[in-house]
Parts: C-alpha cells; sequence; structure tokens
C-alpha cells in the first residue's frame, strides 16, 4: 500500500531555521521514542478498502502533533487568534487551549485576540492574551473575543498582519471563514512574508468536509435533544398535537440526523439532503395524519434548509443575502407551522389540533461545550500549534478516521460534508420514525 499512497503535501515557510523543540525541557514531558512525529507519519483518508479493486487510490495527510525540530524561536513569536462568523459551543475552549498551548508547551509570551472577527484586523485594537486572563473562558459560551459576519477586505488584513508584527495567525471559523483564510495565505504567500496561518473549523451544522466532525456538534446534538424531549411532552398533552423542532443546518441535515436517532422520539426527520412533499399521496400530510389516528400525537423534525424552494418568495426576497454572502433562508418552522393549521382546517374542520414550534437555535449555539467537545477543542488547538511552529502554514488541523492529520486549507474550503441519504444511517432514522420516502413516493 506504501508505495501506491499519495501524501497531501503541506506549505511550509523557508525562511526560518531549524532549532530543538523546547518540549525537550519542558517539565511536564517526557519525551520518548514515538512521541515526535516524522514526516513519513501519515494519516489515510479511507480506512475501508475493497481490496478485489486495485486501483483504488490511496490518500494521506501528515500527522499532526510535535516535530523534534521547529521553525519559530518562541521569543520572536507574535500570535494572533480570530474568531468569525456565527457562534458555537466550544469557541471559548480553542482560544484558552491555544493561549494556554503556545505559552506553556512552547514559552510564547506575545498573544494577542483579534475582536469581532475579520474586520477587527484593520478597525479594532487587538487584546493581550495571557493563560490568567483565560482560565475560565472555556466555561463560557459565545467567544468573549466577540465574532461578526463579513467584514472581509484582503488587502487591509494582511497589511494589519504584517504592520503588527503577527507571524502566527489562528483562524476559527466555518467554511467562508476558510475560504477567507485561503486568500489570507495566498497573499500572505505573494508578499513574501514569513507569516503561518492555520484554520480551525468551527460550524456547529457539521458541514466541514474532510475531518470527522467540527467541534461543537456533539453538544448542538445533546442541546437539540431536550428541545426534541419538550416538543414530545407538549404534542403527547394534546388532542391531535404535533410536535415541531428546527434546527440548525442550513445546506446538511447532521444535526437533525443525529438528533432524531439519539431522541427516539421523533416521527419524521426532514433535511436539506432530502426531498418532500406536503400533499398527496405518500406526502407528509397524509403520513402524520395516519401517525394522528394511530396515536394521537406527532413529533416532527426539520432542518432549517429543508424545503426552502417551497416556501413562497417575494422578488426582494430571492435576492436577499447576509454579511456573509449566503442567501437569507425563510423561516421553514413558521411557514410549516402555518400549512399545517391550514390542512387540518381543511380535511379537517371543527376538530381539535395544536402545533407547538420549538425553535432553539439559539439556546443551542450559544452555550458552553460539554466534556467531550472541550477535550476535542483542547486537542484541534494543540494540533495547530505544533503544526505552525513546525513551520507549516496553509493548513487545518483535524481527525480524521479518529487521527489527527495536517490538511491543506483549499482542500477543506472547498470540500463540503453533506448527509448520505444512500447511507445506512439514513436508513436507520426512517427505520426509526417510520417516515416515507418522498423522493421515491413523488418520483413514482
Amino acid at each position: 500500500m506504501a508505495d501506491a499512497t499519495s501524501i497531501k503535501d503541506l506549505p511550509s515557510l523557508t525562511g526560518l531555521h531549524q532549532r530543538r523543540n523546547p518540549l525537550e525541557e519542558n517539565p511536564f514531558f517526557h519525551p520518548s521514542h514515538g512521541f515526535y512525529i516524522t514526516p513519513s507519519d501519515v494519516v489515510l483518508s479511507q480506512v475501508v478498502y475493497d481490496l478485489s479493486d486495485a486501483s483504488q487510490p490511496h490518500v494521506a495527510y501528515h500527522r499532526a502533533g510535535p516535530r523534534r525540530e521547529i521553525l519559530y524561536e518562541p521569543s520572536s513569536v507574535k500570535a494572533a487568534i480570530v474568531t468569525c462568523g456565527g457562534l458555537c459551543p466550544g469557541m471559548n475552549t480553542v482560544i484558552r487551549e491555544l493561549v494556554v498551548g503556545l505559552w506553556e508547551l512552547y514559552g510564547v509570551r506575545e498573544i494577542y485576540g483579534i475582536p469581532a472577527g475579520y474586520r477587527g484586523f484593520y478597525s479594532m485594537e487587538a487584546v493581550e492574551l495571557n493563560p490568567k486572563l483565560v482560565h475560565n473562558w472555556h466555561k463560557k459560551g459565545g467567544t468573549v473575543l466577540a465574532t461578526s459576519r463579513g467584514g472581509f477586505d484582503l488587502c487591509k488584513i494582511v497589511d494589519a498582519i504584517q504592520q503588527n508584527g503577527y507571524n502566527q495567525v489562528y483562524i476559527i471559523g466555518g467554511d467562508g471563514t476558510m475560504r477567507g483564510a485561503v486568500k489570507i495565505f495566498d497573499e500572505v504567500s505573494r508578499r513574501k512574508l514569513e507569516v503561518g496561518i492555520t484554520g480551525i473549523p468551527k460550524t456547529v451544522d457539521n458541514d466541514v468536509g474532510i475531518i470527522d466532525r467540527s467541534f461543537g456538534f456533539q453538544t448542538a446534538v445533546e442541546m437539540a435533544q431536550e428541545a426534541i424531549s419538550a416538543a414530545h411532552v407538549e404534542a403527547e398533552s394534546a388532542v391531535n398535537g404535533i410536535g415541531l423542532v428546527k434546527l440548525m443546518g442550513r445546506s446538511t441535515g447532521h444535526i437533525a440526523l443525529h438528533a432524531t436517532l439519539s431522541s427516539r422520539d421523533v416521527d419524521c426527520c426532514l433535511i436539506p439532503e432530502m426531498g418532500f412533499y406536503l400533499e398527496g399521496k405518500g406526502g407528509l400530510f397524509e403520513f402524520l395524519e395516519q401517525r394522528l389516528k394511530d396515536h394521537g400525537h406527532a413529533v416532527l423534525v426539520v432542518a432549517e434548509g429543508a424545503g426552502q424552494e417551497m416556501i413562497p418568495r417575494t422578488e426582494s426576497q430571492k435576492q436577499e443575502r447576509d454579511e456573509s454572502g449566503n442567501l437569507v433562508f425563510l423561516d421553514v418552522g413558521v411557514w410549516l407551522k402555518s400549512a399545517l393549521k391550514e390542512w387540518w382546517e381543511r380535511e379537517h374542520p371543527k376538530e381539535l389540533f395544536t402545533v407547538k414550534y420549538i425553535d432553539p437555535t439559539y439556546m443551542i449555539r450559544a452555550v458552553p461545550a460539554n466534556a467531550t467537545d472541550n477535550l476535542y477543542c483542547t486537542l484541534l488547538a494543540h494540533s495547530s500549534i505544533h503544526g505552525v511552529m513546525a513551520g507549516y502554514t496553509g493548513f487545518v488541523s483535524g481527525p480524521i478516521n479518529g487521527n489527527y492529520a495536517y490538511i491543506p486549507l483549499e482542500e477543506v474550503a472547498q470540500t463540503k460534508n453533506e448527509v448520505n441519504t444512500s447511507d445506512p444511517k439514513w436508513a436507520w432514522v426512517r427505520s426509526v420514525t417510520n417516515q416515507p420516502d418522498f423522493e421515491t413516493n413523488f418520483k413514482g
């Protein structure tokens, strides 16, 4: 397999000199055989193969972790940390662990937080960070540094990096932020600046590709279950009651899928990757009517990006974009609640019917990370630090098949992690909910 394996190249800084890793003298570490990662240590992108197909390519990434030699003199490092985009559980943990890791592992003393996202580079004063200041940040939701969407002015950002003397930049954000990080890396490279650029993928939707999952996702699923439980109680306590829960997921339905599987109280799960229809044989209304007839209540979970093409829009709404350039979605939950009420009044006039709509979006994304995500955030932060100190740049750290690796930034920025509706996991959802296969029914 080794001869057929293609290892993804990582950009490296070239104008710095190698030096011994200070972890050798760190009182908390006792480097032994196998402690340091070598250039030949890799992580395979795929671990399941068909041995009968010899033509299958074997793609590998450099394994994340400390190197025996580094390229930065810690006393000369001036690091910048920025959080961009929407909130996500674990953002403060990543900031904290970057600061503590740089300070305690490598002896870096100049660490700055950039407020308010990308625009903070050129419009606001940076905040000097140290372990004492960030000590309890992991217990807080949101981001203490503040964040924002938009504000990406490439020349102003790179000018600020250059003028302030930052030679390491840690960028925390989602897919749009990663695309911006690629442009920053390209411009830094064009100017021949010896600046390490790394991205730490943050998206509560879990839509960043290649890596196993993005931080905050497991916390989001855990919190989503609480909303589903409340919807189930409301539905069960009413005559012909429907509990309707809208969960995050613009282009992917991972939160809705995993919360449905974890809850077991959901009767129908609607995600962006799978179309559905309301009226007619095999449609949502027919399914819900039978469910109410059999059990007296139903719980419906819908991802925010599902059914957007079915919601009536004005011409201005068709053109409306947010500060990140994304199409502004209409509220599928509000639309679905209205459609359900209209259907019942039409088909069952004067019969009792209740729809309780719960939108826990801001409750989910604003909470602190749970124990699993907190640990994950630490490993992401430390992996990023080790990579930058070793001289790598233009990369993202993340787990691939359970092992942490360094992935070219551009590759992550261009890859989406969508729900595969042909995968057994989606079949599992349908077996748990007993919902119809809307697409097959529609085509039929």
